[in-house]
């Protein structure tokens, strides 16, 4: 009789972390809770990571690369330049939706938050996830907005930073993938499929608000 092999203990602390660091706390969980939660002993934690900092930072490099491929898999998928750089709220839906991270806050957010003065291995983590929302926004607004596209970028990072702020109001059920229905700021321009509402109806005026920008900036 063939038995399953066991989980090695680097990954077990990891999901372990991945689990429940963003819910309960990275400061309020307490390292003996990750070390139940994996199977763990205290010596295997820092075997393998060195420290509990450590492990919440490779903790946020796992996720930051997950949500990368993910948000590059939708912009690939967009039609044009406007669902490109709108393929940011699909890909932040489709992430939450398909990698079982339905908690009520961005973990980079919360660790900023609750890690103002973070080791230097997890702020690099949080300074990477920055650098890659507002470089790609601008990057994928310019062929929208030209000289504008700092502009642009802003008001769709700020329309993302919405979406985000909203899941502390409750944790969102499945998103909505019905797009919303054409407002004040359709125009015969390129129109955006915002084919998913991130968190249900109530993320959907950021979503809006960000096709709005992207048509008053290309007019």
């Amino acid at each position: 009789m063939t038995t399953g092999q066991r989980v090695p203990a680097r990954t077990r602390l990891l999901e372990a972390a991945d689990q429940v660091l963003f819910e309960r706390g990275i400061r309020d969980t307490p390292v003996d809770d990750l070390l139940r939660q994996a199977e763990v002993s205290a010596a295997t934690l820092y075997t393998h990571f060195g420290s509990k900092d450590a492990l919440v930072a490779e903790v946020l490099r796992v996720r930051l690369s997950d949500w990368q491929r993910v948000w590059d898999q939708h912009i690939v998928a967009a039609d044009n330049d406007v669902d490109r750089l709108l393929a940011v709220f699909d890909a932040l839906a489709s992430y939450r939706e398909t990698h079982g991270h339905p908690s009520r806050w961005c973990a980079f957010l919360a660790a900023a938050t609750e890690l103002p003065q973070a080791a230097n291995e997890i702020s690099d983590v949080l300074a990477g996830d920055t650098a890659l929302l507002s470089e790609r926004l601008l990057h994928l607004s310019r062929p929208l907005a030209g000289e504008g596209a700092q502009d642009l970028a802003n008001e769709v990072l700020v329309a993302y930073s919405g979406a985000l702020a909203g899941f502390l109001r409750g944790s969102p059920q499945s998103p909505d993938r019905r797009g919303p229905a054409p407002g004040p700021c359709s125009s015969s321009g390129p129109q955006p499929r915002l084919t998913h509402s991130s968190a249900g109806p109530r993320c959907a005026p950021s979503w809006k608000n960000a096709a709005c920008s992207c048509q008053r900036l290309m007019r």
